[in-house]
């Protein structure tokens, strides 16, 4: 019998990964192309046939594609077909990526949000499998969140659903791309967080002063990080300012679904236990007393591949329901 394998695609902003996964998690080959989002969306679709083109090519013989999964950024259709005004892509408005890809495998092309995915690829064979339900929150440029009960992906109403990073936390704070003042990821999103990191160190003595230039202007969170694991104290302070935020924000989650298991991911969570830590701390002090017991609060153990499994195991679930049909 062929092995069934099924290619997951993320879809980011600058760039796109791809992977050729098996039934077991295993990733057995992978891609990475630049997006060039603001060349619009028949470009971008080129990208993304060439990212699945890449590790077809790769594809160990014997092995049977069963479909093709893609995390998008933004809001997508419940059908999981369209992508809905994905932020940070020009000229989008509503894009079928599953008719427009759907000449490029022999299965069917399912699209889904990057975080939910996430959520999808923590749940199935990464930090979540051990939890039958938990939030999984996403770091990066943005700030993602997805919801999973009882080993399901909770979508909503419209399948928007999640977005933790919109969530105020103080409504007089900074606006966040999507408008919402005081949104969680108005403070944690890489250039967000990058920014507030500068205003507080620049009168402040840190290393960070010799990495990062003139006005701190190339400051990120991985300098932050790396500051940190070299004793600079103001860069840990930093973290664990940010680490309070993200806390805060999840406490309230808990406090609206009372799932008490959480999943953090992303590239800014590479921070480890500098953001983690205090994030913990806030947490059991932001969560009413009859909802503490059993929180939880862990890393993503499978990096940034989390989101291709996830968008692979999107493919693999399409494929499961559609022989039981």
């Amino acid at each position: 019998m062929a092995k069934q394998v099924a290619v997951g695609i993320d879809l980011g902003g600058t760039n796109i990964k791809a992977g050729l996964v098996d039934s077991d998690g295993a990733i057995l080959c992978d891609a990475h192309v630049r997006t060039q989002a603001n060349r619009g969306p028949d470009h971008v679709l080129g990208r993304i046939a060439e990212a699945i083109g890449q590790v077809l090519r790769q594809r160990p013989d014997g092995a049977e594609v069963c479909g093709v999964g893609i995390g998008a950024p933004g809001k997508v259709s419940m059908d999981r077909t369209t992508v809905i005004k994905p932020p940070n892509f020009s000229d989008w408005d509503e894009v079928n990526l599953s008719k427009s890809l759907a000449h490029l495998v022999p299965g069917c092309v399912v699209v889904e949000n990057d975080a939910n995915c996430a959520g999808l690829g923590s749940a199935t064979w990464g930090a979540g499998r051990d939890f039958d339900s938990f939030i999984m929150v996403t770091l990066g440029t943005g700030v993602g969140g997805a919801i999973i009960h009882e080993k399901k992906l909770f979508r909503g109403v419209t399948g928007g659903a999640g977005e933790l990073g919109h969530m105020s936390i103080d409504y007089e704070g900074p606006y966040a791309r999507s408008g919402v003042a005081g949104a969680t990821e108005a403070y944690l999103g890489l250039h967000y967080l990058s920014h507030h990191a500068r205003y507080q160190l620049h009168t402040r003595p840190s290393i960070l002063h010799e990495w990062a230039g003139r006005d701190l202007a190339r400051l990120s969170p991985k300098m932050l990080h790396q500051a940190a694991e070299q004793g600079d104290e103001p860069a840990r302070e930093v973290l664990a300012w940010a680490g309070h935020k993200l806390g805060v924000a999840l406490a309230s989650v808990v406090n609206l679904l009372d799932i008490r298991k959480l999943v953090v991911g992303g590239g800014v969570s590479a921070a480890g236990h500098y953001l983690l830590d205090p994030a913990r701390m806030a947490l059991h002090g932001a969560v009413m007393p009859s909802l503490s017991e059993g929180l939880e609060l862990v890393r993503e153990t499978r990096g940034n591949e989390v989101g291709v499994l996830g968008a692979a195991r999107l493919a693999f679930e399409d494929a499961e329901s559609k022989i039981g049909a």
